[in-house]
């Protein structure tokens, strides 16, 4: 009996279930989008009480005979459960990851498409603009953006999805140079078809496999450039449970010896930044047909 065939589907699926790397980012991702989702039943404690209580002010955790009952990962400056914070914090970092791709995957694939399709002086000009952005720093781009529209978290997502969008638009222009010289697309040409019918039907969903393994290595660079932002002030602001501002506030007390307050969001950052890396990197050897066995 001749063996069934594997469906594009299930080879994807296999070949995802078989790379370590990307099973493991995955498990991490999915535990921080827990915690986003469930954060208010997981917490143990408020993040932001009113009125702080500082007689908890910088205590230690689990592993100081110091510590106080119910609040393992100890406390920071004004008292408030380190643990809860972070566990809240995942819902502001992935929410900004997310938006902040989003809006650099919109403006990448108009760009992208556009400059890539058409060609010409329109490619031209497109793509002179993003060398424009790309001469400036990532991190320096996102902050001069924020100092001209204004502080603030919603100002921080769109200033780090302006930032990625040119990165995006060039992934995005060099997969449809490649698209467009397919003998499909020559043959939607010759029967006429429309280029909005040939973008929207052929280019588009051709060009995704890139965006998809792109976006998630963008997602992580987003989350930490806006830890950085809330680091230097810029982006979420206290009492948020970001955890770029948890650092921020912390740092000045790590010589004093309470070095668990700036510790564990970091680690946070790292955990985060580190699932997204893996997941992208496993994504992309799954979806590179030059990587198949």
């Amino acid at each position: 009996m001749p063996r069934k065939r594997e469906t594009k589907t299930h080879e994807l699926l296999r070949r995802f279930r078989y790379n370590k790397s990307a099973v493991f980012g995955l498990i991490l991702i999915l535990i921080l989008v827990f915690m986003a989702i469930f954060a208010p039943f997981i917490a143990p404690h408020d993040p932001t009480p009113s009125p702080p209580e500082l007689e908890k002010s910088l205590k230690p955790g689990f592993w100081s005979n110091e510590s106080i009952e119910g609040y393992p990962l100890g406390t920071d400056m004004m008292g408030r459960d380190i643990l809860s914070r972070i566990i809240h914090g995942s819902r502001i970092s992935l929410t900004v990851g997310f938006i902040a791709v989003g809006i650099a995957t919109a403006l990448g694939i108009l760009i992208g498409v556009a400059a890539g399709y058409y060609g010409g002086w329109i490619d031209n000009v497109l793509m002179r603009i993003t060398d424009i952005l790309f001469a400036f720093p990532s991190l320096l781009l996102a902050i001069v953006i924020v100092a001209v529209i204004g502080q603030g978290l919603d100002k921080a997502m769109i200033a780090i999805g302006i930032e990625y969008s040119p990165q995006m638009a060039r992934v995005m222009r060099g997969s449809v140079l490649y698209i467009k010289e397919m003998e499909y697309i020559e043959a939607q040409k010759a029967i006429g078809s429309s280029n909005r019918r040939i973008i929207l039907r052929h280019v588009l969903p051709n060009s995704l496999s890139p965006v998809i393994v792109y976006g998630t290595l963008m997602m992580a660079g987003a989350i930490l450039d806006a830890a950085a932002l809330g680091f230097l002030g810029l982006g979420a602001q206290p009492p948020s449970p970001e955890w770029g501002a948890m650092l921020s506030e912390s740092r000045f007390y790590i010589v004093s010896g309470s070095w668990w307050a700036a510790t564990f969001p970091g680690i946070a950052i790292v955990i985060a930044v580190l699932g997204l890396n893996l997941l992208g990197d496993g994504l992309r050897d799954i979806l590179d047909p030059r990587l198949k066995e």
